[in-house]
């Protein structure tokens, strides 16, 4: 009877389809602890094309930590940031999607290194940084001029400067998903300087009724818009005929209302310090 096929000895470039399908941890303590041809599988480039972070425990006492640092003889404590920059030297520059956790968050040193050793990327899913560190976001995203999709918390203080690097070095841009206070200048900025935007997420947003008027109107390549639980309009006959009138295919708005359960139509006031008399 023919000896049956052991796993090791596949063909490499059957391996690297396989582990190019499997979560950052498998890569790094599962699939290398196998054999020495698995090993030498998993260091191509293509295994590390999308790395995903969220979702993976980072906490000191993990399982990932613990073991990830054994097994990689790692001097002191675990951190994030070594992990990433692990994975990311792994890709040898050809990573195409990343996303970063929401908690254990990326530094603004994080973000810098990876725009600076990840340049081909096509999909971004970024956390909030520091307050005094979002200055640093337009520069940061403008170096990825093959991006697509963009995937932020919320809109960051230095919105304005972002789109227009947006505009300026990333035309590629047809995602873009973000929450926040959406006013004039916030709105006009997507509808004068992002035309070509296709799908736009501002879900839990503060969006008044005229600025969604004037999304729907301005922004004539969208086929996708999700405004759901948001503050500010309400999808009366107004709003569903300028979206018939538009063309999108896909409007999304559950859950969104002129006011908040406190009665009020804008962000500018905190119903948390209101005194009742």
């Amino acid at each position: 009877m023919e000896e049956e096929r052991r796993w090791e000895d596949m063909d490499t470039d059957c391996l690297v389809n396989i582990f190019r399908r499997l979560g950052l941890e498998d890569l790094t303590l599962a699939v290398p602890s196998v054999c020495r041809s698995w090993y030498r599988a998993s260091l191509d480039p293509t295994c590390w094309r999308v790395l995903k972070f969220r979702g993976l425990d980072f906490m000191p006492w993990s399982n990932l930590s613990k073991e990830f640092s054994n097994r990689y003889g790692l001097p002191g404590r675990f951190s994030f940031s070594g992990f990433l920059k692990f994975c990311v030297a792994r890709t040898h520059g050809e990573a195409i999607e990343v996303e970063l956790p929401l908690l254990f968050g990326a530094t603004l040193n994080d973000l810098t290194y990876i725009s600076l050793e990840c340049p081909k990327l096509k999909k971004a899913v970024l956390p909030n940084l520091q307050t005094e560190d979002e200055p640093h976001l337009p520069e940061i995203i403008g170096r990825w001029h093959e991006l697509e999709q963009l995937e932020m918390e919320c809109k960051p203080s230095s919105f304005q400067e972002l789109v227009d690097q947006l505009r300026q070095n990333c035309t590629k841009l047809v995602s873009l998903k973000l929450y926040g206070s959406f006013k004039n200048d916030d709105v006009s900025a997507i509808v004068s300087k992002l035309p070509k935007i296709k799908s736009l997420c501002l879900s839990k947003s503060y969006l008044p009724k005229d600025k969604l008027l004037e999304i729907l109107t301005g922004c004539k390549c969208l086929h996708e818009l999700i405004v759901k639980d948001c503050i500010g309009f309400e999808a009366d006959e107004e709003v569903s005929k300028r979206v018939s009138l538009s063309g999108i295919k896909i409007f999304e708005h559950e859950g969104s209302k002129l006011v908040d359960e406190f009665g009020y139509e804008t962000d500018e006031c905190d119903p948390f310090y209101v005194q009742v008399i």
